[in-house]
């Protein structure tokens, strides 16, 4: 029987990927919705997640999709609720926000996931498997994309804690961080601010590898056109390539791996087999990264953006 669960928060994202996921899996059930806007037809809607609590003792999982600004507020009121909990990336606006809610978790004996929807593409673990072993000299992370076509008027993106490019960018670092064999940290950043916004717009970052290899990230939100989401890995058995946000995989030129879109799909399934085990998931390690990046980035002014 399919376990029921709550959906805070119904934008784009919500409408876009979650709605779609959970009405495929044969885990769950939407049974609630809280949003201050929005509805989901035929769903129970609530204006906030505390009304949604209060009337729905029966639901035992909440999915939150909301901007990482407000959304410890709600995690940490559904974790006190006794509910289970799955945060869409990044996990929270800032590490300690996730520190906290990992250990109530924790206490509570709850289930937390903090989702990487970009490791479920579909080549993502071929690639990790194909660079098992091998002598990685090369590693170049191009992400562009168009904020407009992707975050159309939300302004949220270019406040404090809505990490700007990096809201696309540590997608890439959730790939990076699953692929690579070793861990890296970063050494240097780059971050170009509009002159009338608070978050940057692009990004280059440069890591340290503790074997030596020489590994960049570009990030950029001004690309119109195509979409550019790849990962070049240099390795002494060749050349791997892990393009369109890692669904497709070629070493060489030759095609290795490619499949469809089902990354939150593939959240929902992990998350199905986490409450099954009674076990939560937390990895920091790209937003860690973000953070680095932030502390460590060099300031550079570029053009007002307007939408």
């Amino acid at each position: 029987m399919a376990r029921q669960i709550a959906l805070v928060g119904i934008g784009k994202i919500a409408r876009d990927q979650h709605i779609p996921a959970i009405a495929g899996s044969g885990a769950f059930s939407l049974a609630a919705t809280a949003s201050r806007n929005a509805g989901v037809d035929g769903v129970d809607g609530f204006s906030s997640l505390e009304t949604l609590l209060a009337a729905r003792t029966d639901i035992d999982a909440v999915s939150l999709c909301t901007p990482p600004g407000p959304r410890y507020a709600d995690a940490r009121r559904a974790l006190l609720a006794g509910r289970h909990v799955m945060l869409e990336k990044p996990p929270g606006a800032t590490l300690s926000e996730v520190h906290d809610l990992i250990a109530l978790a924790e206490a509570r004996g709850l289930t937390l996931f903090a989702t990487w929807h970009s490791r479920h593409a579909a080549s993502v673990a071929a690639a990790r498997d194909w660079l098992a072993g091998k002598d990685i000299r090369r590693v170049e992370i191009t992400w562009k994309e168009d904020v407009r076509r992707w975050h159309p008027g939300q302004d949220w993106v270019w406040e404090p804690g809505g990490l700007g490019v990096f809201d696309p960018g540590i997608n890439a670092l959730s790939v990076l961080t699953a692929i690579h064999p070793r861990p890296l940290h970063l050494s240097a950043a780059e971050l170009s601010f509009p002159a009338n916004r608070l978050t940057p717009i692009a990004a280059d970052l440069t890591f340290r590898d503790p074997e030596g290899a020489e590994v960049t990230a570009a990030f950029d939100w001004r690309q119109e056109g195509p979409q550019t989401w790849d990962i070049v890995i240099e390795t002494g058995a060749g050349t791997a390539t892990l393009s369109d946000g890692g669904a497709r995989l070629s070493v060489d030129g030759t095609e290795m791996s490619a499949g469809p879109d089902r990354e939150y799909a593939g959240l929902y399934a992990r998350f199905a087999e986490l409450l099954a085990n009674g076990e939560s998931e937390v990895d920091l390690s790209p937003m860690r990264h973000v953070a680095d990046a932030f502390t460590l980035g060099r300031r550079v002014e570029v053009d007002a953006f307007e939408w």
